[in-house]
């Protein structure tokens, strides 16, 4: 059986309901032995698990496999990952209450559209295709090379800021996200290639 989705376009709830209901339990077993201490400490492991896998189904990257168990491995370490980060955010809120709502800022969304078409639509295809698979090899990433290349390429932040946000120097950073491109580059082969 084909395992196939595309995220984010999710408006048939049965078929969701079906996915969620025939992977989770493997899921949630899983993410209990190699998570359990984590997770517990939010209560019951199956809302969280339930939770992060509907985050992935809904607003994760897209992609389809014929093979049930990559499609499963897959699912397995994005939800895993979603967890962490869900765990590493709420224990740096609680290190720092001082933590203000984000204000006003000098961004300007430009939302008049262009005067004329910039790239064909091929290369619209093309670069989305792109997108969609970094976004994807991002998610596979061990958490320390996602939160760099997340904080300095997703949230365009200087790396002295970076490096605030994970605990480090801005140097320290910036080294990590250089050494986090590589990787970046190679799973985005891997993938490609069909490995998981």
């Amino acid at each position: 059986m084909s395992e196939r989705f595309r995220s984010g376009v999710w408006h048939d709830p049965a078929a969701l309901d079906r996915l969620v209901r025939e992977h989770l339990p493997w899921i949630e077993g899983e993410v209990r032995r190699r998570l359990g201490a984590v997770v517990r400490e939010d209560g019951d492991t199956r809302d969280v698990v339930q939770e992060a896998l509907l985050e992935v189904l809904v607003h994760g990257p897209s992609f389809a496999t014929a093979d049930r168990a990559r499609f499963q491995r897959l699912l397995l370490r994005i939800v895993e990952n979603n967890i962490r980060d869900r765990y590493r955010k709420l224990h740096r809120m609680k290190r720092d209450r001082r933590r203000v709502a984000g204000g006003a800022t000098d961004s300007v969304l430009e939302l008049d559209p262009p005067l004329h078409s910039v790239a064909t639509p091929s290369a619209c295809v093309e670069l989305e295709e792109r997108r969609e698979w970094v976004f994807l090899a991002v998610e596979l990433l061990a958490p320390e090379d996602r939160d760099a290349i997340r904080l300095r390429d997703w949230e365009e932040l200087e790396f002295d800021a970076v490096g605030e946000r994970l605990g480090i120097s801005g140097e320290a950073a910036r080294k990590r996200y250089h050494r986090a491109l590589p990787r970046l580059a190679e799973k985005v082969i891997e993938l490609r290639r069909g490995v998981v």
